[in-house]
């Protein structure tokens, strides 16, 4: 109960030196919330983005492969290398590969972006010319990992038949032409077409600031015929119900592919293989780089904060000097006194970082809603920023501590 005591006055003492002293500790506590500040900033950032593009790609599942023009990869200059430019996958390479692969236990999908400029109208209303349509087949939806909310997918009668029907994404039912009506059966006009609605997708947010909740799909040529174009290039999804399968049927994908293209054996692949889970991994190589240079930021700018709470304490201590030597000549101890200057910089330390930790949050709300993410609770960047505070508290407060405990009371008492 006594060293209670002794802590709690400890505590009291330092609360008091801390009021007298409010506009040094006011800066000082900002210097130290602007470094906090940045670290929880920057995680938070990077945990949304990790979040936001992970969620993207990981409906997909990881047993599902994609063919296109080029992998899913950033392609640079590669140095002196000269860059292969693969030609776009034709309509009917694409629907020859749909009809000779065949490989066991896997489903694949044919689809293309008709346009990303459409004008979508519902009776007397029409939307912006920002809607993307897509021609898609019955597979496109479950190999992307799609879900819908009301109504129903594609189905093959609808494929084969043509028949005018579209899935709409979700800002069409929640907040735009039919969010006052049930989506379900209600027409909608494209380029002239009416089509029925069948299916409502469930809300995917978006990626980059482009969202992908304002988009109609309708059967694939049905959309060919609408929007007809030079040089339309097609993608292919496949999906294998077991993941134990994948390479193998990759391998063979890649050889029913370089059959159509007529490669011979000594020619590169001229098209792009990207599986779901390649794309997973190198997403958090990604967010693994930037969370490493953020703590490198995060930590340089701490690290200054630091510098800048022990100097200060330091000016304190030596300011404080006769206080020092009549509490020593009352018979305070060498531990009490450094308690008291400990306590007081953790305490600085900590409403520095319970600041800074609000602000950081802020400010990375503020970019996710600005790019459109969906924000995530930073618990780990919070958790970083309780410790990262209390580390720099720990590290700026035991020098000046020290130095106020070793002060001879004589020589302090002198001190004018």
């Amino acid at each position: 109960m006594l060293k209670l005591g002794i802590l709690n006055e400890n505590i009291k003492i330092a609360l008091g030196s801390i009021r007298t002293q409010l506009l040094r500790t006011i800066l000082t506590i900002i210097i130290i919330a602007i470094g906090i500040m940045a670290l929880v900033a920057i995680l938070t950032v990077v945990t949304a983005l990790d979040y936001n593009l992970t969620s993207s790609f990981a409906s997909m599942g990881s047993n599902t492969f994609n063919i296109s023009q080029y992998e899913n990869t950033l392609r640079g200059d590669g140095g002196n290398e000269v860059e292969q430019i693969n030609p776009i996958i034709s309509y009917p390479q694409a629907k020859a590969f749909k009809e000779k692969y065949n490989y066991p236990l896997t489903q694949t999908s044919l689809s293309f972006t008709a346009t990303s400029k459409a004008e979508v109208k519902f009776e007397n209303q029409k939307t912006d010319p920002e809607i993307s349509v897509l021609g898609v087949d019955e597979y496109y939806m479950p190999n992307s990992g799609l879900e819908v909310t009301q109504g129903r997918n594609f189905n093959s009668f609808d494929i084969s038949n043509n028949v005018y029907s579209c899935v709409v994404g979700s800002d069409f039912a929640t907040k735009g032409l039919l969010k006052d009506v049930n989506p379900i059966g209600k027409t909608l006009s494209i380029r002239g077409a009416k089509f029925k609605v069948i299916g409502v997708l469930k809300e995917k947010g978006s990626t980059f600031g482009n969202s992908r909740d304002l988009r109609v799909m309708i059967p694939i040529q049905v959309a060919r015929s609408l929007f007809s174009a030079p040089n339309i290039n097609y993608s292919l999804s496949t999906m294998i119900q077991k993941k134990e399968l994948l390479d193998a049927a990759i391998d063979n994908a890649i050889i029913t592919m370089r059959q159509i293209r007529k490669l011979n054996p000594v020619e590169k692949d001229n098209f792009g293989i990207s599986r779901s889970d390649d794309l997973l991994h190198k997403i958090a190589e990604l967010t693994d780089v930037l969370g490493s240079s953020a703590w490198i930021m995060g930590i340089i700018t701490v690290l200054g904060s630091s510098i800048a709470l022990m100097n200060i304490m330091i000016v304190s201590v030596t300011e404080r000097t006769r206080e020092i030597g009549v509490r020593k000549a009352l018979g305070a101890k060498k531990r009490t006194i450094a308690w008291q200057f400990f306590i007081e910089t953790l305490t600085i330390g900590q409403m520095g970082g319970a600041i800074g930790i609000i602000l950081g949050i802020l400010i990375g709300y503020g970019i996710c809603i600005a790019a459109k993410w969906d924000f995530v609770i930073p618990w780990g960047a919070m958790m970083a920023a309780v410790i990262t505070s209390f580390i720099v508290a720990l590290v700026s407060g035991l020098y000046p501590a020290i130095k106020a405990s070793r002060l001879d009371p004589i020589e302090a008492l002198r001190y004018e």
